[in-house]
């Protein structure tokens, strides 16, 4: 009798056909209230079961990795090694967005009082609220007070901030401490199961979201702005294949083998805007990749606050975009004080919600553009945060293989047994 093979869909595959049946969904259902709201629900319930699983994952792996690594100087060197890497590539992205915004001239091809303006006074709120706290509360804010109001809050960098001490002092106490290490050890491996479970949730999420995007605001809303959105995308393109692949080679791997590996969390990241959807399987992934656990759990949640390549090209080139739909003339050294005070206000305000767009808000003034001009592109803001969102993803990876080839945590036998794992698999 002949044996027929079964073929499974993988995630990532599952996740695109949720996207276009979004799509369809969002045009079928456009300005249906009851349908928009009833999307609005189903995606927000996705996210909520991701929140739900980031922060004891991150609480259970940053503790074990740094209990497990165990060396307060090794510690310093690679948190400063980290965060070096994060503000040249930060910087190298915003330059980027300048350049492109200066050779193309996105803003000089349309009429901004011709488009529809969108209510962005959540943001402005935001934004306000984040400039009278100034840069010392941001560092201030940093060490928890409370850390289980910061759990409840899912604040993560007091999170990262105890969780990282609590490491620290289960390793100084010795055999004493290992009762704590394999608890926590245990609770990653009962998350990482967990998050198995709600990924199987990802197309239905994913569908959800990205049809009441477009349910919202239609088709046709993105005509107008269609140049911007391509120019976007091409540039964060050109981020990704260029600048990020000459880092890759320069620490002696291939781009292509992290992109093959993290393939589905981009896609899913693409397709929810949403980087925390990515979090815990990028974790495991990159531990599986051959970097060490306690590089891993450092370097990829801190990298989600400080290491947003593709939002800084989006908030250079969008900030280029206004100035010269209202006609405003951009010297060198406006656009190298736009360069500073982006690369300033980014990491002030990251983590906050809306993150991109309020760094946005606080920055236009500086250059002259009117702040109602940010509610001639907020309609477009989650299309093009669905690509910012992926590249951020794609630029914590290669950062955590960049720190964990620099600290010698890189096990070039791990990763290539799991990449052709994957290539079997995908044979198969």
């Amino acid at each position: 009798m002949k044996r027929y093979r079964s073929y499974r869909l993988s995630l990532g595959w599952q996740i695109l056909i949720g996207l276009v049946l979004g799509i369809v969904l969002g045009v079928i259902f456009y300005q249906n209230k009851m349908a928009i709201t009833a999307m609005q629900n189903i995606g927000n319930m996705f996210i909520g079961l991701i929140q739900m699983i980031v922060l004891p994952i991150v609480v259970s792996c940053l503790t074990v990795g740094i209990a497990n690594m165990g060396d307060i100087k090794q510690l310093g060197r690679v948190g400063g090694k980290t965060l070096i890497y994060f503000e040249i590539m930060t910087t190298i992205a915003i330059a980027l967005g300048l350049l492109v915004g200066n050779i193309f001239h996105p803003g000089s091809f349309i009429d901004i009082h011709q488009l529809h303006s969108t209510d962005i006074s959540q943001y402005v709120s935001t934004a306000k609220s984040a400039k009278n706290t100034g840069i010392w509360a941001t560092l201030m804010g940093i060490i928890p007070t409370n850390f289980f109001k910061s759990l409840s809050e899912g604040d993560m960098m007091p999170v990262i901030f105890f969780s990282v001490f609590f490491g620290l002092g289960t390793a100084a106490i010795g055999k004493q401490g290992k009762i704590i290490i394999d608890f926590l050890d245990a609770v990653s491996q009962v998350m990482f199961r967990v998050t198995n479970w709600v990924m199987h949730t990802a197309p239905i999420g994913v569908c959800a979201l990205i049809g009441v995007t477009i349910a919202q605001m239609g088709i046709s809303a993105l005509a107008p702005l269609g140049y911007f959105i391509v120019l976007a995308y091409g540039t964060m393109a050109v981020f990704i294949l260029v600048f990020m692949g000459l880092v890759a080679r320069i620490f002696g791997f291939r781009l292509w083998d992290l992109l093959t590996v993290i393939k589905d969390e981009a896609i899913l990241a693409f397709s929810t805007a949403s980087s925390e959807a990515t979090l815990p399987r990028l974790i495991d992934k990159m531990d599986k990749f051959g970097v060490s656990q306690g590089i891993v759990s450092f370097v990829i949640p801190t990298g989600y606050t400080f290491n947003l390549d593709g939002s800084a090209i989006y908030q250079s080139l969008a900030a280029l975009f206004l100035a010269q739909a209202y006609h405003i003339n951009l010297s060198l050294g406006q656009q190298i004080t736009l360069l500073v005070v982006l690369m300033i206000t980014s990491k002030g305000m990251a983590g906050v919600p809306g993150a991109s767009f309020v760094v946005l808000l606080a920055t236009v003034s500086t250059i002259g553009v009117p702040m109602s001009g940010l509610t001639f592109i907020a309609g477009i803001d989650r299309l093009v945060d669905m690509g910012r969102t992926a590249v951020n993803v794609v630029g914590n990876s290669l950062a955590t293989v960049v720190i964990g080839k620099s600290e010698h945590e890189f096990s070039e036998e791990k990763s290539q047994a799991y990449l052709d794992n994957m290539r079997a698999g995908k044979r198969a």
